[in-house]
């Protein structure tokens, strides 16, 4: 439908890295594929601002105040995704990774010209977590308050990302 194959991956809280408990992250495979170079650019259009390139940090970390978008704009990487206990990731040029807040990410490897382009909704501000027991319950807390984004990074208003996450209610 979108010209990109899509995998849709949920995680649970594993006691260190909470993850998100309503929202899967998306991994939109080849989507840029014809100009990786571009996806700043794109995802800029779409709202998803506060943009940067650089790689993936090789710890588990995760952002409790913000949604992140990840373009691979070079080369190729494994990436594991929601925490020690969650599912390792090869990630190539054109793809895009969308994390929703909570999620643990890490580089395990990559070849020596990877680098990603990443970006939040409406340029949100991010903190850096890693699952030390003393960000619960706080991190718990601002995660549940992260709203959703307006808008896909890559098609705007409709999109893949705007058919997958819905609002919760509370509780979670």
């Amino acid at each position: 439908m979108y010209g990109a194959e899509i995998n849709t991956f949920y995680f649970k809280d594993d006691g260190s890295i909470p993850n998100n408990p309503s929202l899967p992250v998306l991994v939109y495979r080849g989507v840029l594929r014809d100009d990786p170079a571009q996806a700043e650019r794109i995802f800029n259009q779409n709202g998803w601002l506060n943009s940067w390139t650089n790689g993936v940090f090789g710890y588990h970390h995760y952002h409790s105040i913000t949604h992140e978008v990840l373009g691979v704009a070079g080369g190729t990487a494994i990436l594991q995704l929601g925490g020690e206990n969650g599912r390792r990731v090869e990630l190539r040029a054109g793809d895009v990774v969308v994390l929703p807040a909570g999620t643990g990410h890490q580089k395990i490897s990559s070849s020596p010209d990877f680098s990603v382009v990443g970006a939040y909704p409406d340029g949100m501000d991010y903190n850096m977590c890693t699952g030390k027991p003393d960000e619960r319950p706080r991190v718990l807390e601002e995660i549940r308050h992260v709203p959703l984004p307006r808008t896909d990074p890559l098609f705007g208003a409709s999109g893949p990302l705007k058919d997958a996450w819905k609002p919760v209610k509370e509780g979670w």
